[in-house]
């Protein structure tokens, strides 16, 4: 039982820290422009191969 006391804790500060780390990609605009980035792996611009 004193285990479990122990974790709780634990659980909810790491819970806690994957929300604000959450909210903090969502305000610094990681998921503005998801068309875009499928677009962008499909573009080729690698150039011809020079020796």
């Amino acid at each position: 039982m004193s285990h479990v006391l122990f974790l709780i804790p634990i659980a909810l500060f790491l819970g806690l820290i994957g929300l604000a780390a959450f909210y903090w990609s969502l305000k610094s605009g990681q998921y503005d422009d998801l068309e875009g980035a499928a677009q962008r792996i499909l573009e080729d611009d690698d150039g011809p191969a020079e020796d």
